[in-house]
């Protein structure tokens, strides 16, 4: 590697200081500036994760030479244009799920990124996480028979007054986009692309969902059946099973440390499956990998996937009657699938 991979990062909010510290534990990544669109917040966190600029508005960054990739960390209505503006300027972008509000946007970001030619990610990062590799080894290998079906959940109890985050509209609050799109995008890794969708919610008095199930089946043949709560602690796993047992992501499958496979014998057997720090490290470093090998995305998360994963998630939200302002803003309606 000639250099080290220079990063930027857009937003200064608890993914953002996630990311900042797992740039600190992967080989050869430098957090070389901040942006905050106060001027006084990008400073401060420059300063405690040592990036060597720090700007008041996220142009700036993006115009800012000594930049190779940036990450977007803003809320998500933001995904959208804050990846646009920085594709603009030239910079490859790894942005945070979810990857936009809508299809229309992903199309939009996906499309400048290949016509200009830049390197572009969607930051799902359970996906390049030990667990989830060795998951797709061993149903890749047959030992567990072809697989059939998906369980997933993800819920905790969001506990936060109705201005936050997770609440609000105007933030692209609810759990589908904060929380079932980890369900979603795994299993449609394992299964296959999306065939049909049923969804059903529990709409909270901000009007967003704050509980979320919906079934898949998958164009393989599969089905996946998941959901998300901000009002469950739920155990979060995920177990993919097939004629001849499963095999399961341990604790919460987005940290999972083992995965232990149980087969129609009796048998079962538990592979360790360590992560390096906060998990975080792993989607970094494969997105350094794609840069610095000149590849305009990852073959482990590819952009089709990527848009083909925002169109399920805008079927789910015309069934359960969600919709936000980036939906409404060229007029037209949530399209289906």
């Amino acid at each position: 590697m000639a250099h080290a991979v220079r990063w930027g990062i857009l937003g200064t909010g608890k993914i953002a200081r996630a990311f900042a510290n797992a740039l600190k534990e992967a080989p050869g990544a430098e957090l070389a500036a901040v942006a905050s669109r106060s001027l006084d917040k990008a400073q401060a966190f420059a300063q405690e994760f040592g990036a060597a600029g720090a700007y008041g508005h996220y142009q700036e960054l993006a115009d800012a030479a000594g930049i190779d990739l940036v990450y977007v960390a803003t809320p998500h209505p933001q995904h959208a244009d804050n990846a646009l503006m920085a594709l603009r300027a030239g910079k490859g972008v790894l942005v945070e799920k979810p990857f936009t509000m809508n299809l229309r946007e992903a199309e939009q970001v996906v499309t400048l990124a290949r016509s200009r030619r830049l390197f572009l990610m969607e930051a799902m990062w359970t996906r390049y996480l030990p667990a989830f590799e060795e998951v797709r080894r061993i149903v890749a290998s047959g030992e567990i028979g072809a697989a059939r079906q998906v369980v997933a959940d993800f819920g905790f109890t969001a506990n936060f007054g109705a201005e936050h985050r997770v609440y609000n509209p105007e933030l692209g609050g609810g759990a589908l986009l904060d929380l079932g799109i980890y369900p979603l995008s795994i299993a449609s890794a394992l299964l296959g692309p999306v065939a049909e969708i049923r969804a059903q919610a529990e709409l909270g008095d901000t009007g967003v969902d704050v509980q979320t199930g919906f079934t898949l089946r998958h164009e393989g043949g599969g089905m996946s059946v998941c959901s998300c709560s901000f009002q469950a602690r739920t155990p979060c796993e995920l177990t993919v099973s097939g004629e001849r047992g499963h095999v399961r992501m341990n604790t919460m499958f987005h940290r999972a440390k083992s995965v232990t496979v149980s087969l129609d014998d009796g048998s079962s057997r538990t592979v360790d499956t360590p992560y390096l720090g906060n998990g975080y490290v792993h989607e970094v470093m494969e997105a350094q990998r794609c840069f610095t090998e000149g590849l305009l995305e990852s073959p482990r998360m590819r952009l089709e996937e990527t848009l083909a994963l925002m169109g399920v998630m805008d079927e789910i939200r015309r069934q359960i009657g969600l919709a936000y302002d980036s939906d409404r803003r060229d007029g037209r309606p949530l399209r289906s699938v």
